[in-house]
């Protein structure tokens, strides 16, 4: 099979996954594309200028039509697409020493991986695509509600993010340094709690809950607190079970940092509002294990935010 027949394949293979597709330059990364500067202002840009992000697509008639044009890379466009993509890097040839950079850093992979495990979580299997470099691009499915944009070292050295405003190099893309090779078929697993809190934009303190609540009633904040979090928890749809988890954790979190419930109480509450989420995934009730590690996640971001309870002369009271 030539490589423009293989570069249509792939295209139509993803566009068929519902992945927005649009063409990279043949041998490159770079978009096929005009840019906003040499946009001529007819056509699709009649009424302002369409980008790469706009025109993805996967309409299987118009991928058809533009792969069967040259042999174009593909570009995945993130956002559209509802991923996430995590590229876990190789360090650089200049200033690497035995397979490490300066920071001693042997591989994005290896950095992603120990950060995890202080989150006390682990890397699900998820669609993997690997890159002529050495490196990694891991698809994850995007957080409903939640719009996540580009980072670069969030989540570590050698690790970059792509989401809404970026794409990944599709498999199947072939440059002078080698291919872009489909490595795990799995289907995209969702990003997973620790993971979006990481990356979402943070808001300034200005904005930040108070540390503090004035509440006549402490007893009864937290019974409805835990009841507003376990229904929320309880009514998220699939690709939204962990998130709403691990925020329903953080949420709860600061008031157990603040002392105002116990950890096993919120915990308790918690497994139980999982195990009211519909069976409608292989993987599907939650284990008890996997549960109780994003809930900790959950509480570890919100450590050092504790919410104490009280009023006005005095805090940290304990119901």
């Amino acid at each position: 099979m030539s490589a423009s027949a293989q570069l249509l394949q792939w295209a139509v293979c993803l566009a068929e996954l519902g992945w927005k597709v649009f063409p990279l330059q043949p041998g490159t990364k770079r978009p096929a594309l005009h840019g906003r500067k040499s946009c001529p202002g007819t056509g699709v840009c009649g009424n302002g200028h369409q980008g790469w992000e706009q025109r993805a697509t996967d309409d299987l008639d118009r991928v058809c039509r533009c792969w069967s044009i040259r042999p174009f890379n593909i570009g995945v466009a993130t956002g559209p697409s509802d991923l996430v993509g995590i590229d876990l890097d190789l360090p650089k040839p200049i200033g690497v020493q035995s397979g490490r950079d300066r920071r001693g850093v042997r591989s994005g992979a290896e950095v992603f991986a120990s950060r995890a495990r202080r989150e006390g979580a682990v890397v699900p299997a998820t669609y993997t695509v690997t890159t002529p470099s050495g490196g990694t691009h891991l698809y994850f499915r995007a957080p409903a509600g939640v719009e996540l944009r580009n980072t670069s070292g969030a989540l570590g050295p050698l690790i970059d993010t792509r989401a809404h405003g970026g794409y990944l190099v599709a498999p199947g893309s072939i440059t002078p340094e080698g291919a872009y090779e489909l490595y795990d078929d799995t289907e995209p697993a969702d990003l997973q709690g620790w993971l979006v809190q990481a990356l979402a934009s943070k808001p300034s303190a200005a904005i930040s809950a108070p540390r503090e609540i004035a509440a006549a009633k402490p007893a009864a904040y937290v019974s409805a607190a835990l009841r507003d979090e376990a229904e929320r928890v309880a009514a998220a749809k699939p690709g939204q079970q962990n998130s709403a988890l691990y925020g329903a954790a953080k949420a709860l979190g600061r008031l157990v940092a603040g002392g105002a419930v116990s950890d096993a109480q919120v915990r308790a509450v918690l497994h139980q509002a999982m195990s009211r989420l519909p069976d409608v995934r292989a993987h599907d009730p939650w284990t008890p294990a996997a549960i109780d590690a994003t809930i900790s996640s959950g509480f570890r971001a919100s450590a050092d935010r504790p919410r104490y309870l009280g009023t006005r002369a005095g805090r940290g009271v304990a119901v």
